[in-house]
């Protein structure tokens, strides 16, 4: 079975790496062009683009797939199937319409829940327990295509974003491998989503990254765990963005204050009042500088008893 992979970051880059386990027959590696990347800008490679390059598959970089260069290449490639993971291009219809068996996408939630673009970070973001991988057959529409496999995680409830990114990049893998199995035996189950229970997880913007003390102690945890380590749960500090990438709630404490007031600190952290409970602060990144304990932060920076943490500091 001839099999293009379309994939940039390390997610698809462990689906790939599962089908070359297997001794798939790759005959390309469709990957975003390459980017500067950190503080030097330097060039960098995607994931799959070196795994592919230490495999010696050809790689293909268009900046977009709709145009008729792009389509005549990928003729010319004449795959029996698409596998796309976490590629970061829509596929136009003709493209869809290419390989014999179908276009196959790893969507990382337990579809038709979360469809869209960041569905790890808005499963824990809204306190979910369970999430899993989908393999489905892609249509013109956005994760709406006929669900082949399920594999559900539990997601602990301290577990943070990257975590369950690395847990279902391996699940990911594994599903695909037994998805495409099926496929090439002709026994592949096609089950249609509900779209009446669908939900969304669209991109992260930059306001979602800011918490907001008015909210429930828990739901501002969950926003933490569901940013850490990318992009980070901020706060202001003196007119500076503070992230906090650990926190928890307790229940042991009896002093009260207004919403983003520091109540306490001691040799754990500190102590923040919420719309409703209180939640002690343990790792935070101070801007320009490197995540550290809230015992160090305490050590180099002033924060003291009564003090508010917001956007408006």
């Amino acid at each position: 079975m001839r099999i293009v992979f379309m994939g940039t970051p390390d997610f698809a880059k462990s689906s790939l790496a599962a089908l070359l386990e297997k001794k798939a027959q790759v005959v390309g590696v469709y990957t975003q062009p390459d980017r500067p990347r950190g503080r030097g800008k330097k060039v960098s490679y995607s994931p799959v683009k070196e795994l592919a390059l230490e495999h010696r598959i050809p790689v293909f970089q268009p900046p977009t797939l709709k145009n008729d260069l792009v389509y005549a290449q990928l003729l010319e490639l004449d795959p029996d199937i698409i596998v796309v993971v976490a590629y970061g291009q829509i596929l136009p219809v003709r493209i869809l319409n290419v390989p014999s068996l179908g276009c196959v996408n790893v969507h990382a939630s337990l579809l038709s829940k979360y469809r869209g673009a960041a569905p790890i970070h808005w499963a824990i973001i809204n306190g979910e327990t369970v999430t899993g991988i989908t393999t489905m057959f892609m249509t013109e529409q956005l994760d709406a295509g006929d669900m082949i496999l399920q594999k559900q995680l539990t997601i602990g409830p301290g577990m943070t974003v990257g975590e369950v990114h690395d847990r279902l990049a391996i699940l990911g893998g594994e599903l695909l491998v037994a998805t495409l199995t099926l496929i090439k035996h002709g026994n592949c189950p096609r089950i249609p989503q509900n779209d009446q229970e669908a939900t969304y997880a669209p991109m992260l913007h930059d306001f979602h990254e800011v918490i907001t003390w008015d909210a429930n102690a828990q739901a501002i945890v969950n926003k933490i765990r569901g940013m850490n380590p990318w992009p980070g749960a901020y706060t202001m500090k003196n007119g500076e963005r503070l992230k906090i990438y650990g926190a928890h709630v307790i229940t042991d404490f009896s002093g009260r204050g207004t919403p983003g007031q520091v109540l306490a600190i001691d040799l754990d952290g500190f102590v923040v009042q919420t719309g409703e409970g209180i939640l002690k602060v343990t790792h935070v990144q101070p801007a320009g500088k490197k995540q550290m304990a809230a015992t160090e932060f305490l050590k180099g920076y002033q924060l003291g008893i009564g003090e508010t943490l917001g956007t408006g500091q």
